[in-house]
C-alpha cells in the first residue's frame, strides 16, 4: 500500500457534530424511509458535507494520487467517516436496509435471512452469551445491533461517531422494544470514552476499515475488552494479490475507498499484523468470501438477478442493477434541478454507484473482501 502515515487523532467536538447534524438533516431522522428523508436535508448544510468529503476525491485518479493525498484522508479520517455517512446513510437505507454490510448467501435463502445468518454467525464465533456486556463498534444505524441483541439475550452498546445514525439507531431500538437492552454512544474509536476492561466482548462489522491505521482501533478495543474477552471482526481488506504498483489494482482500490467513505485500506497480511500487534492471541482467521459458495457474496451489488433465491429479493437486488441506477442518476437529477433534492444528492448517489462497481472488480479479480475474519482473545493475564 501506499505508505505508512504516522496518525494525529483528531481532537472530538461533539456539540459542534450535533449542531451540524441538527442543521442538516432536521426531522428526517423521523422519516420512515431513506428515500423520503433524503428529501429534506437543508441545502447549505448538503453543500457542506458534500464539499469537505469530496475534496480529498475528487480528479483524483490512480495515476494521479500521491502518498500526500492519502495522508490528507488519514489526518481527517474522522471528519471525512462522519461526512460519508451523512451524505449516504439515507441511500444506504433505501437501497440496502439498515444492516450495512454484504454476506454470504445459501440456496433458498432470502436476502434478509442471509444478512442475519451473518450476523449470528459472528456472534457464535465469538461466543456471546446472555447477560454479556457487548460492544459493537461502528454500529451504523443498529441493525446488526438488534439482530444480536435478539439472537445472545446479551445487552449491546453501540459505538458511532455520527449523530444521525445514532438518532435512527436509538428510534429503531425504541420502535423493537429493546431499549432495554441496546445502547448507543457517540464517539471516535479511535480513542473510546469506556474505561478499561468494560466490555466481556466486542464485534465490528464491516466498519474499522474506516481507521486511519488499523492497529489504532484494534488496540483501543483490546483495551476496552475484559482480560479474557474475545473480539471477532469481519474486515474489509485487500487481498495480497493486490498490487499498488498495477494501475488497474490501484483504480479499484480507490473506487472502493471514494465510494465507501475510506481513508486508507490495507492487505490482509496487515490486518493480520494489526490484531497481532495490538496484543491479541489469534484463535482463527479466514476469507469468507473465498469459500467455494455457489453464490457469490456480491451478486447483489453486481445485479446479477440470476442469483435471486426468492421474489422478495428482486425488491432489494433490482435497485442495484445498471438499469435501476440510471434511473436514480437521471430522477435525483431532475429533482436537483427543479430544487425538490438538495445539490450534491445526485453525486452522492454516483459516487456509491461507483464504489460498488469497484467492490464488484475486485472481488471477481480477488483483489479484495469484505469478510476477513479475525477473532482474537484478550490474554487473561
Amino acid at each position: 500500500m501506499v505508505g505508512k502515515p504516522q496518525i494525529k487523532l483528531e481532537k472530538e467536538d461533539h456539540q459542534r457534530d450535533a449542531e451540524f447534524v441538527k442543521a442538516l438533516h432536521g426531522s428526517s431522522v423521523e422519516a420512515q424511509g431513506g428515500f423520503a428523508a433524503m428529501l429534506s436535508k437543508d441545502k447549505d448544510a448538503k453543500k457542506l458535507a458534500v464539499d469537505e468529503y469530496f475534496k480529498h476525491f475528487d480528479k483524483k485518479t490512480a495515476e494521479n494520487e500521491t502518498d500526500a493525498d492519502r495522508e490528507a484522508r488519514v489526518a481527517e479520517y474522522a471528519t471525512l467517516t462522519k461526512h460519508y455517512y451523512n451524505l449516504a446513510t439515507d441511500l444506504y437505507e433505501y437501497g440496502w436496509g439498515q444492516c450495512f454490510h454484504f454476506c454470504r448467501y445459501s440456496p433458498g435463502e432470502n436476502f434478509y435471512q442471509a444478512i442475519a445468518r451473518h450476523e449470528h454467525f459472528l456472534a457464535a464465533n465469538i461466543g456471546i452469551k446472555p447477560s454479556m456486556k457487548v460492544l459493537d463498534v461502528g454500529c451504523g444505524v443498529g441493525g446488526p445491533a438488534r439482530e444480536i441483541a435478539k439472537f445472545t439475550d446479551a445487552h449491546i452498546t453501540g459505538l458511532n461517531n455520527n449523530d444521525y445514525q445514532i438518532a435512527r439507531a436509538t428510534r429503531y431500538a425504541v420502535r423493537e422494544g429493546l431499549s432495554g437492552q441496546l445502547k448507543f454512544v457517540k464517539g471516535d474509536f479511535m480513542q473510546m470514552s469506556f474505561p478499561d476492561n468494560s466490555f466481556d466482548a466486542v464485534y465490528a462489522i464491516e466498519a474499522t476499515v474506516h481507521a486511519p491505521k488499523l492497529v489504532g482501533v484494534y488496540s483501543e478495543i483490546y483495551r476496552v475488552l475484559k482480560p479474557g474477552g474475545v473480539f471477532g471482526v469481519y474486515e474489509w481488506l485487500m487481498t495480497d494479490e493486490y498490487d499498488n504498483n498495477n494501475l488497474e489494482h490501484r483504480d479499484i482500490r480507490l473506487a472502493i475507498e471514494e465510494g465507501n467513505g475510506i481513508s486508507n485500506m490495507v492487505t490482509i497480511s496487515e490486518g493480520l499484523e494489526a490484531m497481532k500487534d495490538a496484543g491479541f492471541d489469534l484463535l482463527h482467521h479466514e476469507d469468507l468470501a473465498a469459500r467455494p459458495d455457489r453464490i457469490p457474496w456480491y451478486w447483489p451489488i453486481a445485479g446479477e438477478m440470476k442469483y435471486m433465491q426468492t421474489y422478495l429479493d428482486f425488491f432489494t437486488v433490482f435497485r442495484m442493477t445498471h438499469v435501476a441506477r440510471s434511473m436514480v442518476h437521471m430522477f435525483t437529477g431532475c429533482l436537483e434541478l427543479v430544487g425538490l433534492a438538495p445539490a450534491g444528492t445526485k453525486k452522492t448517489a454516483d459516487s456509491l454507484a461507483k464504489g460498488a462497481d469497484g467492490l464488484v472488480a475486485g472481488a471477481k479479480k480477488n483483489l479484495f473482501t469484505p469478510m476477513y475474519l479475525m477473532v482474537g482473545r484478550k490474554p487473561a493475564n
